[in-house]
């Protein structure tokens, strides 16, 4: 039961993943451009809705990779 509770959260969080580092703006710019990712740059030339976007794919990323260890250590 456990195990399918953590399925079901790694396919959640794995798409979580995709559309986030999909929102990321490339060399052209991104989608986070249409939300708004291009008013008022800051001095470092990130913006505000940048910075959260990484830390929210940073805490999604760990999310997966602890969801990956521990599926791998539950279906030994």
């Amino acid at each position: 039961m456990l195990t399918i509770a953590i399925v079901v959260l790694h396919v959640m969080v794995s798409l979580a993943l995709i559309f986030l580092i999909l929102m990321h703006s490339g060399k052209g710019g991104g989608l986070s451009d249409m939300i708004g990712g291009s008013v008022g740059q800051a001095a470092a030339g990130s913006t505000v809705v940048e910075k959260n976007l990484d830390r929210i794919t940073i805490t999604v990323a760990i999310i997966f990779t602890f969801t990956t260890v521990t599926l791998a250590l539950r279906l030994q």
